[in-house]
């Protein structure tokens, strides 16, 4: 339920809610209302939701919680059980924010230790935080309509959603030491989110495509084409659970199931005009037709997992645990059903299917009273026989590439050891290996800008930790941990356009490929598959000084380093963290808390031009809350949190390439990004008699978060689309909520 009528100023709204809050205390304490009561079960909760501020002031307040639209909003929340503890037979109704659009239902009937049956339905909207204002027609369809606004900003303002319904069963049944567990999942999304469109004519598009003749190979354009949903998500799984004396056995079957509704989109430009060309063209025919093509949305897809889990006790003092599965994937949609033309050598569907097996082994023993050892062996398979084709358009038919079908494996083995010391210590270690192979490369594919591949890498690793009771009251920790990644495979030369068909054509280099055949200063390696090291330190305490009093602090420092057959990319991240955490019980009736955290990561990159990136981002988050009883029946608390977050773009030159570096180092770059938030929560909640209570919610929520991607960058215009779109974020929002329920409670 939403009411749509306008409402005075905020002001007066909260003096009205407190002079009916205070009523309520007034007529309560009259009636002579006694020490507080035992709260029954039931409950319903009915109220009304004040937002101030307009629709922008909730941009991000809103997001999900449901108060995004509309100033004034009802509010209903129940909870009804009816237990009878004789038979074991319990059932319970739940309901939350039933007239918003995150409401969720809940429904539950036991038989405890024989029969469960539990349905759930849930809502949830998620509010784009921005706001569009735009001219195009036929937006959440696959048929979009673009139009050239005459002056940015004079279309309508569009607010993108994307919806979910959730549906859910769950059921137990036990039969001795047996039990059928059989869930059932459907979730709906639909909606539309933030996409686009870019195409740029250059030297390859319009000898290639043709896209572009060659008089106009500066001309581009971006337009705003938000991408339509209508989806369905459906997961079902039955298993079979044993309870033994010394072995537990869980197997079954896992589906899930993804239907799209929507296999493409098809935007149309009348006219052939898009207005906001780079390169000063209005009109071109060609350039626009390729805009217009149809755009793949995500196809169908099924998977089918068959697996089983279990333990089993060998000794009083040593469980074994293993766990095996088998997932078959298919992605066989046809390309005319989505609306796309078929590939030219007449495949209808991609054929996709990708086959995984995971089996992993494990155990815990405690041989002593002193030691304890864990420790855990994986193995994973992903057999890809998706078939092998071409899927690119090219007039050079040595320019024709495939799809890949790599078939990646992983192994893992970790190992654990707890060992009780003299004097209260205890020391933690622990080792890793892991070894990635990501599979033959397909000879006929092709990885753009990628100067190097590696097949094969290993990550070996340990941990440190010593804990020490100091005293009764304090008891610290040290830790320290350390990865190395290294390449157990020689680098590969990918294939380049034309193709060849020899893998690392090179002179000197014509077989085996190490660093030195592949090295580029300023080349393209993915940092996953560089050599890397990390080293991190953790110290932590915990100190009670008083019986009511509490305080826990965390200290994280580390580093990763990078390296390659280039000195492009990530080279160097360093990050610490600080945080600490406090408790106090000031009274039996009133209690504190606080919390206080600094993070700060730093990354260095090298560009592949000339200069060099160093990012930070900083962020500092910190937070009080209170909670107490003044008098009788009355309760309140409330909590202050704070964000404050900077990431910050640094530019260094790279002093090889020479003055051109150094002029763009003197205050070229990027702004920097910054979001703050401050929330400031209260409430008051009074029991007038065992049945009735009142509570009064306040809200007050400021965030600012300065992005220049949406910021004024177009003569004091959002982010500019080539129609004339604009796109843009409030920096600065302010909102004040107050809700006031009425609780009544029953048996």
């Amino acid at each position: 339920m939403t009411i749509n009528t306008s409402v005075p100023r905020l002001s007066r709204i909260l003096a009205a809610m407190a002079a009916v809050f205070a009523s309520s205390m007034a007529l309560a304490q009259e009636g002579g209302a006694g020490p507080a009561y035992l709260l029954p079960d039931n409950t319903v909760s009915i109220g009304i939701g004040v937002s101030g501020g307009e629709d922008k002031d909730r941009t991000r307040f809103g997001l999900f919680n449901g108060l995004r639209k509309h100033d004034t909003n009802g509010m209903l929340d129940f909870n009804f059980s009816n237990k009878d503890a004789a038979t074991g037979r319990w059932m319970t109704l739940e309901g939350r924010n039933l007239f918003l659009d995150n409401r969720e239902f809940g429904y539950t009937y036991r038989n405890l230790g024989d029969f469960r049956l539990k349905v759930d339905y849930s809502e949830i909207t998620r509010h784009d935080p921005r706001t569009i204002n735009t001219s195009l027609s036929g937006i959440g369809t696959t048929n979009q309509v673009v139009s050239l606004l005459a002056t940015p900003g004079t279309g309508t303002d569009q607010n993108l959603e994307l919806k979910r319904k959730g549906l859910g069963f769950d059921l137990q049944k036990r039969f001795g030491n047996f039990e059928v567990e059989v869930t059932f999942k459907n979730e709906d999304k639909s909606g539309s989110r933030l996409w686009g469109r870019g195409f740029a004519c250059n030297t390859t598009t319009y000898v290639v495509a043709g896209a572009c003749s060659a008089a106009l190979a500066s001309a581009s354009a971006v337009l705003f084409l938000p991408e339509p949903v209508d989806s369905t998500i459906r997961q079902f799984e039955a298993k079979l659970n044993y309870a033994g004396e010394k072995l537990r056995l869980s197997g079954g079957y896992y589906g899930n199931f993804y239907t799209n509704n929507f296999g493409s989109l098809n935007p149309s430009i009348p006219g052939g005009a898009l207005g906001n060309l780079n390169g000063g063209v209005q009109a071109n025919v060609a350039l626009v037709a390729a805009m217009q093509t149809p755009m793949a949305l995500w196809p169908d897809s099924r998977a089918h997992q068959v697996f089983l889990s279990g333990n089993y006790k060998l000794t009083d003092h040593t469980k074994l645990n293993f766990k095996y599965s088998y997932t078959h994937a298919t992605q066989n949609e046809s390309f005319t059903g989505m609306g796309l033309t078929p590939r030219v050598g007449g495949r209808s569907d991609l054929g996709g299917e990708i086959n995984t097996t995971r089996a992993q082994l494990g155990f815990s023993s405690h041989p002593t009273k002193s030691l304890h050892l864990h420790g855990d062996f994986l193995y994973e398979s992903k057999n890809n026989k998706t078939p092998i084709d071409i899927y690119n358009i090219h007039t050079v038919a040595a320019n024709i590439w495939t799809n890949s079908a790599m078939s990646p494996s992983k192994y893992e083995a970790k190992l654990e050891a707890n060992y009780k010391l003299p004097e209260n210590f205890l020391v933690v270690g622990g080792v890793k290996w892991e070894r990635e192979n990501t599979g033959a490369w397909t000879p006929t594919d092709v990885a753009g800008g990628i100067t190097a591949l590696r097949q094969v890498m290993d990550t070996t690793g340990y941990r440190l930790e010593l804990r020490k009771p100091v005293s009764d009251t304090f008891t610290g920790a040290v830790a320290y941990s350390e990865d190395r990644r290294e390449g157990a495979s020689s680098w590969l030369r990918p294939q380049a356009l034309p193709l060849t068909g020899v893998v690392n054509a090179s002179v000197d280099c014509a077989t085996t490929v190490g660093i030195g055949c592949v090295y580029n200063r300023t080349g393209n390696v993915a940092y996953t598959q560089k050599d890397m090291q990390r080293q991190k330190i953790r110290l932590n305490g915990n100190w009670d000084p008083m019986e009511r009093l509490n305080l826990q602090a965390i200290w994280d420092i580390g580093h990763e380093d990078y390296q390659g057959p280039t000195t492009s990319g990530l080279n160097t991240v360093r990050f610490r963290n600080f945080s600490i955490d406090a408790a106090y019980q000031l009274s039996d009736n009133w209690k504190i808390n606080g919390f206080w955290n600094k993070n700060k990561r730093t990354i260095q990159t090298a560009h592949s031009t000339d200069y060099d990136a160093d990012l930070s981002d900083r962020s500092t988050t910190y937070g009080v809350g209170f909670s107490g009883t003044p008098f009788g029946n009355f309760k309140v608390g409330g909590d202050l949190m704070g964000i404050s977050d900077t990431l910050r773009y640094g530019m260094l030159p790279d002093i090889s390439q020479g003055s051109t570096a150094v002029l763009r180092s003197q205050g070229w770059g990027m702004p920097d990004v910054h979001y703050n938030m401050l929330r400031l929560q209260l409430y008051g909640e009074y029991t007038i008699n065992k049945s009735s209570t009142v509570r009064l919610d306040y809200i007050f929520n400021r965030t600012y978060f300065d992005e220049w991607t949406w910021g004024a960058a177009n003569g004091g215009l959002p982010f500019l689309y080539s129609d004339n779109t604009t796109i843009r974020a409030q920096q600065l929002q302010v909102v004040n909520f107050l809700r006031a329920s009425y609780v009544y409670k029953f048996q």
